[in-house]
């Protein structure tokens, strides 16, 4: 199978939402079975993978996001822009990634090292550290952003409602 990977667009608006809500869903909700309340789960979902949301994104100069497809299908994507992680390390000019998923029949054949590279590229400042937040429990993307130089520096409580994850932060120079 031939993957193209390109920046996204406002082409893409519907399938970007749509690649993003599954692929949420099949990382915290079928993998690791985690039990957001329904109600938080659906305000969640809503503002982070709704088309407003979306159109936000990719309207937005300091943000960037690329899209893996084949046959006219996305099927994984990373989203880089401003950090806004809660360190106080973080400084104006660092850059954050933000998500980087693949659809589970995606994974395994080099789309998300593909897009992870693309992600680290400099963007704006050469020198400016690259940040992430990843869920504690999410061991084997931990290991991939420690083979990649990241390390953990902090924790935080990422909401989803009135419910917290526990996230690592890590950060990359």
């Amino acid at each position: 199978m031939n993957h193209i990977i390109r920046e996204a667009g406002v082409a893409d608006i519907e399938a970007l939402a749509e690649l993003k809500l599954t692929t949420f869903r099949q990382t915290f909700l079928e993998g690791f079975a985690i039990p957001y309340p329904p109600a938080d789960l659906a305000l969640f979902e809503a503002e982070s993978y709704g088309r407003p949301r979306i159109e936000a994104e990719l309207a937005d100069p300091s943000h960037r996001t690329w899209v893996a497809e084949a046959d006219g299908r996305l099927l994984a994507y990373a989203h880089v822009g401003p950090c806004k992680l809660p360190h106080e390390d973080v400084r104006p000019g660092d850059a954050e990634l933000y998500q980087l998923y693949l659809r589970e029949e995606a994974q395994g054949v080099g789309l998300g090292k593909r897009l992870l590279d693309l992600a680290l590229l400099p963007h704006g400042d050469l020198a400016a550290p690259v940040w992430l937040g990843v869920w504690s429990g999410n061991t084997k993307a931990q290991a991939l952003y420690q083979r990649r130089g990241f390390r953990q520096v902090s924790t935080y409580g990422f909401r989803v409602g009135t419910w917290f994850d526990e996230e690592y932060i890590y950060k990359r120079i």
